[in-house]
C-alpha cells in the first residue's frame, strides 16, 4: 500500500492505540513509546494486513504484543517510568481522588483474565464489544457478558474494600 495511506492510518488511529496502551500500562511515557513502536512495526508489515479485522483491532493486537515483549525485557530493570510518573503527578489532584483511583486500580489489578483486560479495553480504550470480541477471537455477546461480569466484580470488590462506599 502507498506510504500516504499508512500516514492516514497513523493519523486516524494513533490516539486510539495510545489510549489502549495507557489503559494497560497506566504510564503516559511508556504508552507513547510503545504506541510509536507499534506503528513502526505496523508500517513494516502494512503490506501483510489482510483486512480480516478492523485496522484498529490489528493495531491494538500489535500494541499488546509489543507491550508484553517490552515488559519481558524490562522485568529485571528498575522501572524508571514509575519513578517519573510519581514525580510528575499533577498538584491539582486531591488526596481523596488519589486514594479512590488507587483503590480502583488495586481492585482492577486483582481481577483475573479475561475480566481485567476486557474491562480496561471497554472503559479506558473505549473499544466496542465487537472489537473486543475480535481481539479475543470470541463473539460480541461474549465481550458484553464478560464486561458485565467484570463490572459487577469491580463494584462489589470496591464496596468490600471501602466499607460499602460508592465508587464515585
Amino acid at each position: 500500500m502507498a506510504h500516504l495511506k499508512f500516514e492516514e492510518v497513523y493519523e486516524m488511529y494513533f490516539k486510539d492505540v495510545y489510549k489502549f496502551m495507557l489503559s494497560i500500562c497506566h504510564n503516559e511515557q511508556m504508552a507513547e513509546e510503545i504506541t510509536q513502536d507499534t506503528f513502526y512495526r505496523a508500517m513494516q508489515n502494512f503490506e501483510q494486513f489482510r483486512g480480516e479485522c478492523k485496522i484498529q483491532v490489528w493495531l491494538c493486537q500489535i500494541a499488546k504484543h509489543t507491550y508484553f515483549k517490552y515488559k519481558k525485557k524490562q522485568s529485571k530493570m528498575v522501572d524508571m517510568y514509575d519513578i517519573q510518573e510519581n514525580y510528575d503527578e499533577s498538584i491539582e489532584v486531591t488526596y481523596l481522588q488519589k486514594e479512590r483511583i488507587f483503590e480502583l486500580h488495586k481492585v482492577l489489578h486483582c481481577l483475573s483474565e479475561p475480566y481485567k483486560e476486557v474491562f480496561s479495553l471497554r472503559v479506558f480504550s473505549e473499544l466496542s464489544y465487537k472489537d473486543i470480541g475480535v481481539l479475543f477471537s470470541k463473539t460480541e455477546s461474549w465481550a458484553r457478558v464478560t464486561f458485565h461480569r467484570a463490572k459487577l466484580i469491580v463494584i462489589n470488590k470496591f464496596k468490600e474494600e471501602n466499607n460499602d462506599e460508592d465508587i464515585l
